[in-house]
């Protein structure tokens, strides 16, 4: 990801409404509302959290932090459950609609920014062509050996999404860190086009409305989210089988593109083990070492940009586990999930 963002002639600030879906996370509210409330923007913003029909204290956490920040602060809150929309598209779309200024920015209870600039930074990534953009949403580095696998798997898709959008080919984002224009928003009509699937709230709409001249990313660290990761296998194989479901409606192109590179993954090391016993044992050796040396070399790069720079060391098991990690998820593009987004 060779990428520096070009420099602007002048500078701009827009009006920004920072939208957050909530399903019973009080905790988290507590934990990582503070940090949006109080960042450094010196042009008008909001902050919409859109209280999503929760059974825990989240109504009178949202009550003490509006009394605190009354100008800032917007509760809306759902008392009914959208009918067919299964996840948080309604609520979400609410909260959109409710959005008193054009650029929204979405992220996830249970994200923090990674500085008090990340509205500033988001914001000023758009230009007049611009009408989305899209950040990076981390994890904590938390010991063990699964928030590793979590943190790869994040960084590894995230080196892609962010490079088939520099392509020209853009097809995802993720709702933990994104931000796009309400008039394109309108003009896709929501989320109408997949409002019966359960994910798909961030990349079915990007695969959407995205197009080469309309997007563009940002990797600034001061731009990034930081998530709580999942504390089981089980919790974290859930949730990524929930989300990799959506990719069977994306583009054709893009599903493509991406089967094809996921296929060359899965083979690479059945291959290589034949071609060791073969007598093109020799090539296979060579073909192996010129492609470590060329992954270390962009790993370490993209690594260092997008602070996963302590991932480094295990590249090489990451690599042999994105193998079994096509296997374990190959079945979840075709699976329907459960209906709910909590």
């Amino acid at each position: 990801m060779n990428y520096q963002p070009s420099a602007k002639a002048t500078s701009q600030t827009h009006p920004v409404s920072v939208i957050i879906c909530a399903k019973d996370e009080s905790l988290n509210l507590a934990k990582h509302l503070p940090a949006i409330l109080e960042q450094q923007y010196k042009t008008t913003h909001e902050i919409i959290v859109v209280d999503d029909n929760s059974f825990d204290d989240t109504r009178y956490l949202l009550k003490d932090f509006e009394d605190k920040y009354l100008a800032l602060l917007k509760v809306l809150e759902l008392k009914q459950e959208a009918q067919f929309i299964p996840g948080k598209k309604f609520p979400l779309s609410m909260g959109i609609k409710a959005a008193k200024y054009e650029i929204v920015l979405l992220t996830d209870a249970d994200c923090t920014p990674a500085s008090e600039l990340w509205i500033d930074k988001m914001q000023a990534t758009y230009d007049d062509a611009t009408e989305i953009v899209i950040g990076y949403g981390a994890y904590h580095k938390k010991p063990g050996l699964l928030n590793k696998i979590i943190r790869w798997e994040t960084f590894h898709t995230a080196l892609q999404y962010f490079n088939y959008t520099l392509a020209g080919v853009p097809y995802m984002g993720v709702g933990r860190n994104l931000s796009y224009k309400k008039v394109l928003f309108f003009k896709h009509k929501g989320f109408s086009a997949h409002n019966n699937i359960l994910s798909g709230d961030d990349d079915l709409f990007v695969n959407i409305a995205a197009t080469k001249t309309n997007t563009k990313i940002s990797i600034d660290k001061d731009t990034f989210t930081i998530s709580e990761p999942s504390k089981t296998f089980g919790e974290w194989v859930r949730q990524k089988k929930r989300h990799n479901s959506s990719g069977r409606y994306y583009k054709p192109v893009h599903k493509f593109l991406l089967g094809l590179y996921s296929f060359s993954l899965f083979l690479f090391y059945p291959l290589l083990t034949v071609s060791l016993f073969s007598h093109f044992w020799i090539a296979a050796v060579i073909i192996f070492v010129g492609r470590f040396i060329l992954q270390a070399v962009v790993l370490y790069s993209n690594m260092k940009k997008l602070n996963e720079k302590d991932l480094f060391i295990l590249f090489p098991f990451f690599d042999v586990f994105m193998f079994f990690y096509y296997l374990i998820f190959a079945v979840s593009v075709v699976r329907k999930p459960k209906r709910l987004w909590k």
